[in-house]
């Protein structure tokens, strides 16, 4: 593909400084991953201080036909950040400021580059916080949060970042700055946009200011570690829990599998057994004191071999700081393998979560791999790690057909194929069947106000290719049969809809 050209790029550093424009050949590979298995070389990358840097940055964009894509601390892990198609990557991290704190009125501003842990940390020393808790938070940027819907261990009890997204200020795809939502708890104004700006990816605009709700720091913590010998007693202690009624702060699961590895690779001191949960309460003193011997009991009544209590934060945070190890952990279970992203992220109802978790070591077994499954299981948000030859064909083929055979499982329960990570590559083509009578709908809002397709092209509904493609990893790529028949019922249906943005795609290819 052709790259941008020389008078673009030095119009670009005239507006950010040449300090913040980099064409250099190790910022463009470094800037071609994120976290996911994804990779692709932006042709520049631009580092905006302001929202009117941001503006003039995709004006050019918009007027030249080159690719944008908007990123943060690049923790996705299904290649939102990755440019697959070149163009400009924005590294939105200069923009790192909280602007305001209100707590008298229950909200914060702040740029897209702050990090979610640095702002808690400053919402901390007047007793409040964000609370949604992405397992990434001493890195992931809220702008980033706000992209990608993010959530995380706090989800069940304090929701989502959508549920504090109060107002948004998005540089549009044209360049017109949109100010979006209110700094009020109430709004019922027109149409939710500041809603739709969350999750979007970086396909509908550019994020450059958010108005955050803030909540109380609750007053007391408490934590149960409960062991089962059956994962699907584990599974159903969660819905057990649930129904008592008892909405806990947290309620996070591990199979044998991440136990091993932990254990192995941290000295997390997990009991061996098939599974366990970590649940926690936090609130008023006495609240937690009654809350948590309520959880001891259905615990033990759901079939745990031991359960143990503590109000020790030390204990809690090693048995928080374990959890979140599982990822890396896997990696070194076998000197060959690597632990990846693919089935990751899915959502089912509560009470479906025993099947979910019997079903998902089922399908591992059939297609000879090894997945480790853990997660949010309080709010039915499951996660799957696979262990791949990072060399092997066969071994990624293995691991696709599994995660295929797990979303459709998640789809017959009742479920989505992600829960706080999103779309963009590794999800597409499951998101598209799961979601098959709205997509449409999705294409119609992106052409309607991305008509040149400059905001992040190719991603979520718009991705046609398979997940194993644009690897990081030393394989050759491969397609998905099935996604090759999707790809082509959805053409059919869609080609009079497709017909100008497909025009406008081949002016990108010819940029780029």
């Amino acid at each position: 593909m052709k790259s941008i050209k020389s008078n673009i790029i030095n119009e670009i550093a005239s507006i950010v400084g040449k300090e913040n424009c980099s064409t250099s050949i190790a910022d463009l590979y470094a800037y071609g991953f994120d976290a996911s298995i994804h990779h692709a070389n932006p042709d520049v990358v631009v580092r905006p201080g302001t929202t009117e840097e941001v503006q003039k940055i995709v004006r050019l964009a918009n007027r030249e036909m080159i690719p944008i894509v908007p990123r943060g601390a690049g923790t996705a892990l299904c290649g939102h950040a990755v440019p697959v198609a070149g163009g400009i990557l924005l590294d939105m991290t200069r923009m790192s400021k909280v602007l305001e704190i209100r707590v008298e009125d229950l909200y914060c501003v702040v740029e897209p580059g702050i990090v979610y842990d640095k702002l808690n940390s400053e919402l901390q020393k007047r007793g409040f916080w964000f609370p949604p808790t992405p397992g990434s938070g001493e890195m992931c940027t809220v702008g980033g949060m706000v992209a990608t819907n993010a959530s995380g261990m706090k989800a069940i009890k304090y929701g989502a970042t959508r549920d504090y997204v109060m107002g948004l200020e998005v540089v549009m795809p044209n360049g017109d700055i949109a100010q979006l939502g209110t700094r009020t708890l109430k709004d019922a104004s027109g149409y939710q946009l500041a809603r739709l700006m969350v999750g979007s990816e970086g396909t509908l605009g550019v994020i450059t200011k958010i108005i955050l709700r803030i909540s109380p720091m609750p007053q007391k913590k408490a934590a149960v570690l409960a062991s089962f010998e059956k994962i699907r007693d584990a599974g159903q202690c969660v819905s057990n829990i649930i129904a008592k009624p008892i909405i806990p702060a947290a309620i996070e699961f591990m199979d044998k599998v991440c136990i091993q590895a932990v254990n192995k690779a941290v000295n997390a001191g997990f009991p061996d057994c098939e599974a366990v949960l970590i649940i926690e309460s936090d609130g008023h003193p006495n609240v937690v004191k009654e809350e948590i011997e309520k959880i001891k009991e259905v615990c033990k009544s759901s079939g745990a071999i031991k359960v143990e209590m503590t109000e020790d934060i030390a204990t809690m945070n090693k048995w928080t700081a374990s959890r979140k190890a599982v990822l890396p952990a896997l990696s070194r279970l076998g000197e060959k393998y690597v632990s990846v992203s693919l089935a990751d992220d899915m959502g089912v109802p509560i009470s479906k979560i025993p099947d979910a978790v019997v079903a998902f070591q089922e399908i591992a077994k059939k297609n000879n791999v090894i997945v480790g499954t853990y997660g949010h299981a309080g709010d039915g948000n499951l996660h799957t790690k696979m262990l791949v030859d990072p060399v092997s064909k066969e071994s990624w083929q293995n691991g696709e057909n599994a995660t295929r055979e797990i979303f459709d499982v998640c789809i017959s329960l009742g479920g989505t194929v992600t829960g706080e990570h999103g779309v963009a590559i590794t999800k597409a083509p499951y998101m598209m069947k799961e979601r098959a009578s709205s997509i449409s709908i999705m294409k119609s809002i992106k052409r309607a106000l991305d008509p040149n397709n400059i905001m992040n092209p190719y991603k979520n509904v718009f991705w046609e290719k398979g997940i194993l493609h644009n690897l990081r990893y030393p394989v050759e790529n491969m397609d998905n049969e099935m996604n090759k028949e999707n790809k082509d019922k959805d053409k059919d249906k869609n080609k009079n809809q497709d017909k100008n943005q497909d025009k406008n795609l081949d002016k990108i290819e010819g940029v780029n």
